[in-house]
């Protein structure tokens, strides 16, 4: 019997995550060739192939192709959810259908089933959801991989468990249902009091993980906009030793009172010579880094590279489907034996960048420097030894932190010496201090990666004296605590229990789409701030830390058996209902000032910089009877007639950047789905020339239609694809 594109019947069905996974897993098990088949002008597809004579089909699924939604109203709180296809639910999950009815046409032909999704909460979820809805089973084989390689894909099919792994199941839904719950109920609040006011619209937001988050992220704020700076001086002596002039450093770092730091300016600016009076070395050892953790990846992605963290897992992601990396989402700082360290590195030998570094390694004992964190499913990411073929920049780069990370995790200890010596300036006591590398160890197979100061002295003796140039006194203020970057922010959220390797960077993505953070170096929007102020004064419990860390530490509780996912969901609901009661009581409190603070901020963010014609301010404007936007200047009263049209979705921030070309402000539009993209406001600029190359395009901003840009823009909504806009300004 034959069965949809000519497939014999019956089969075993396996479910895979993504497109990409369902060919290489059809590919690496297959005897022989493995046939796709593809509907004409469709994009999905299954893989059909033998295995010892046994017929098998590979069907992808992309991502999430269900989701929970509440049967009832917009009344909260409400716990009545549903599982429905994603495709009904979101218009940007549109893509789904065709994936979803994909995997309907070849259930039908299927004996039995194997689950070979992303073995970890969430793919279990996806798998655990397919099989239920669509193959109406509650139950699979089960393969387990870290990487796409065919090597592991075929162990993993041959020692497959009988069974899928209920504790990640019942975990992942609880989790589920968690986010569902605080999410929708807490984000219909907020609406809900906005909408009391009746003034002003904006789509607001909070939930579990997110309020905490911002709520830790604005008290960082208000320490630094609170910061005091306070004055102090610092003294440096210039030191003439053999041709080099050094600079010395005054015993008392920070000298808080100027007449203290004049009195020994007057001291020794005259001073003719330093004398050596004291020579002090350290020696210490630097043992090599542990194996990368998701948290750790993604902090040194953008340390080195300055990819933000979605952007980043999104990178790894491609590498590990192909086969280039181990699976990027895991707390493991560990990498178990049975990897077969020997083999990977001797692969990674055969590529010219790496070959001396690894056929080093391979001449000594391969024993990796382990961190604590472990994982029951998978081990600390690592490379497989496959050569990166047919990937972009991007890729290549951050493939390459994982290999020099991974070589590096089997280097030898590093061997540094400290170097400080005492000059004595008329009775003072200055500082010159050294840094070298005695034995580089890890650090030459980490690259650059692992630079380090060198700051060589030339050999000295106690008792040499050296002429002074002169000395200098330095006014300086001290600072306030540094804001968090988009790597160090997922290390706090880790430290603090708040979500989890999956979900941090979709968090602060959430954040920065909401409009409540902006820029690289973190910084809380005026909105962003008195909504936490806002929430913490009126609901404290929705930005709770230690209610978010007790429901993780329940969803991992779960995931080991201990406690029951009902129970936890029960706990929720009752949690929820007087959080609820508590916000409804002061629902037309927090309507009145949630709407000052988005009519404030609204009108912050309405101004974007200065008009390039006469001088002008220029503000963002809407046409309510179309909803198209644009931007003019406060001068059209005087004769001014500049205007442009601006993205019609989105939320606009300025980012105090000008164009070369065209010199007016660059801005940020952020999306739900999507990256963050930045453009200047001038439609004819000449950097929007690609945007125009074969149709003459109005850009009159006030007419009825949306130009062809934002028709355009409006179909990249759906599809999730951008028009990338070039030069932006440095």
């Amino acid at each position: 019997m034959r069965f949809g594109f000519g497939v014999d019947m019956p089969y075993t069905l396996i479910i895979c995550e993504k497109p990409s996974a369902a060919k290489t897993i059809a590919q690496s098990l297959a005897d022989g060739e493995a046939k796709r088949h593809q509907k004409e002008g469709g994009k999905a597809f299954f893989y059909e192939f033998s295995v010892n004579g046994k017929k098998y089909v590979t069907v992808p699924a992309v991502g999430h192709l269900f989701t929970l939604k509440a049967k009832r109203g917009s009344a909260y709180p409400t716990f009545d959810l549903e599982w429905i296809p994603s495709f009904t639910a979101n218009r940007f999950a549109s893509f789904t259908r065709e994936y979803f009815e994909n995997i309907q046409s070849v259930v039908a032909g299927a004996k039995d089933f194997i689950m070979a999704t992303d073995y970890d909460t969430e793919g279990e979820v996806i798998g655990y959801n397919v099989l239920k809805f669509l193959c109406k089973q509650d139950d699979a084989r089960r393969m387990k991989f870290s990487t796409m390689t065919t090597e592991e894909l075929k162990e993993s099919f041959k020692n497959m468990t009988k069974h899928i792994d209920n504790g990640q199941v019942e975990s992942g839904l609880t989790r589920h249902y968690l986010d569902f719950y605080y999410g929708v109920n807490l984000s219909k609040a907020l609406m809900a009091a906005v909408k009391t006011s009746g003034r002003r619209f904006r789509i607001m937001s909070t939930g579990r993980v997110q309020g905490p988050t911002l709520h830790m992220l604005a008290k960082h704020e208000k320490k630094i906009k609170a910061f005091k700076p306070k004055p102090f001086w610092q003294l440096i002596a210039e030191v003439r030793v053999g041709k080099d002039t050094l600079e010395a450093e005054h015993e008392k770092d920070k000298i808080w009172e100027k007449e203290d730091a004049d009195k020994i300016l007057q001291k020794t600016k005259n001073a003719k010579n330093a004398t050596v009076k004291n020579i002090t070395k350290k020696l210490f050892t630097q043992k090599p880094p542990v194996p990368y953790n998701t948290t750790a990846f993604l902090g040194d992605v953008y340390r080195y590279f300055g990819y933000s963290p979605q952007q980043a897992m999104g990178i790894a992601e491609a590498l590990y489907q192909a086969g280039l990396i181990s699976y990027p989402r895991t707390n493991s700082q560990q990498l178990p034996p049975d990897i077969n360290y020997k083999k990977i590195i001797s692969d990674l030998a055969r590529q010219d960048i790496y070959s001396k570094d690894a056929k080093s390694l391979l001449a000594g004992e391969l024993k990796p420097n382990q961190g604590k964190a472990t994982s029951a499913a998978h081990p600390a990411i690592y490379p497989t030894g496959q050569p990166p073929k047919k990937v972009g920049d991007l890729q290549k780069r951050v493939y390459d932190l994982v290999v020099r990370r991974f070589f590096a995790v089997f280097g030898k200890p590093a061997k540094r010496e400290s170097q400080k010596i005492s000059l004595d300036i008329n009775g003072e006591m200055f500082y010159l201090m050294g840094k070298r590398t005695v034995e580089a160890g890890w650090t030459s197979l980490y690259g650059k990666y692992a630079s380090r100061d060198e700051t060589l002295l030339p050999d000295i003796k106690i008792g040499d004296t050296f002429p002074v140039k002169k000395v200098s006194q330095l006014q300086k203020e001290t600072q306030p605590p540094p804001r968090y970057s988009q790597g160090s922010v997922l290390k706090e959220m880790e430290q603090r229990g708040l979500g989890t390797q999956s979900t941090r960077a979709g968090i602060l993505q959430i954040l920065y789409n909401r409009g409540y953070i902006i820029n690289k170096s973190i910084e809380v929007t005026e909105l962003g701030t008195q909504l936490s102020d806002i929430l913490e004064k009126n609901v404290p419990d929705i930005v709770s830390e230690k209610l978010t860390r007790h429901f993780e530490e329940e969803c991992e509780q779960v995931g080991e058996g201990k406690i029951k996912r009902e129970n936890v969901m029960k706990e929720a609901q009752s949690t929820l209902v007087k959080i609820c009661e508590q916000f409804k009581k002061r629902e037309k409190r927090v309507g009145e000032e949630l709407t000052k603070a988005i009519i404030d901020a609204q009108e912050k963010q309405s101004f974007l910089g200065t008009c390039p014609s006469c001088g002008g301010t220029l503000k963002i404007h809407k046409l309510w009877s179309t909803g198209n936007r644009f931007v003019g200047c406060t001068g059209y009263k005087k004769g001014c007639k500049f205007s442009s049209p601006l993205p019609r979705f989105g939320n606009i921030m300025r980012t105090e950047k000008v164009c070369d070309q065209c010199k007016t402000p660059i801005i940020q539009v952020s999306r739900e789905s999507g990256r963050p993209f930045r453009m200047c406001i001038d439609i004819r600029c000449p950097t929007k020339k690609e945007w125009f190359d074969k149709k003459k395009i109005s850009t009159n901003p006030n007419r009825g239609k949306p130009s062809t840009v934002e028709q355009k823009e409006k179909k990249n909504m759906k599809t999730g694809k951008y028009v990338k806009v070039k030069p932006v300004a440095k």
